[in-house]
């Protein structure tokens, strides 16, 4: 088996069962759950193909990996609670899997089509977080990976370091797997967050609705 489709199959499997997940969360059906379950799964994958110029019927020859996907949904719906909780403590791991993952099987399609490091990098970021943003947005979510924690930036460096050579043998593609892992839960522990600007501190009343200044200057007479 290629270090491609063990990638694919990792990814598969762990943001399957985290859009399935997002689904029970939000009390969705269970076709509620498998729709959102797969695109999570084949989301970012999709939105990747259409940049690099893969043909987007290339999906309908994933047969192994849609029905995985769609077995993962089914398990993860069927889990007894305890053990839903018990993957909730572990989710961000999962997830972390699910990022490392599909972050160099993007960065490694590109190169194999020959594509700049440009389009690497867009591949292997639409792989690794396209999924989760189009299951945020489903489910009536912020997208979390855009505002909170770093998490993009990893799988962007993961197309870098595989775009510029870096790692190609399977051991080595194998080793930057771990290390994205390894780095995306350092960021989970130590909140770890790139740099912010809010405009909500700096409104004056002249900017805020009127319902929104008449309470800022009652509260200002109170005082």
């Amino acid at each position: 088996m290629h270090i491609f489709d063990i990638f694919s199959i990792i990814g598969t499997i762990a943001f399957a069962m985290s859009g399935a997940f997002v689904a029970m969360e939000e009390e969705y059906d269970i076709l509620g759950v498998l729709v959102l379950g797969l695109v999570t799964a084949f989301g970012g994958g999709i939105v990747r193909n259409v940049l690099i110029g893969v043909p987007v019927t290339t999906l309908w020859g994933q047969n192994d990996l849609i029905l995985l996907a769609v077995l993962s949904v089914l398990v993860a719906f069927i889990l007894p609670l305890p053990w839903i909780r018990h993957w909730k403590r572990a989710e961000v791991f999962f997830d972390a899997i699910g990022l490392s993952a599909f972050a160099i099987q993007g960065a490694l399609y590109a190169t194999e089509m020959k594509h700049p490091m440009s389009a690497v990098l867009v591949a292997a970021v639409l792989t690794g977080i396209g999924g989760g943003i189009i299951r945020d947005l489903l489910a009536g979510r912020k997208p979390l990976v855009l505002r909170d924690e770093i998490y993009a930036v990893w799988a962007m460096l993961a197309g870098l370091a595989v775009g510029f050579g870096f790692f190609k043998s399977t051991f080595e593609l194998i080793l930057l797997f771990a290390i994205v892992v390894f780095f995306r839960m350092l960021s989970v522990h130590y909140k770890w967050k790139l740099p912010r600007r809010s405009l909500k501190a700096h409104e004056t009343p002249a900017e805020l609705p009127k319902g929104e200044r008449v309470a800022a200057s009652g509260s200002v007479h109170r005082n």
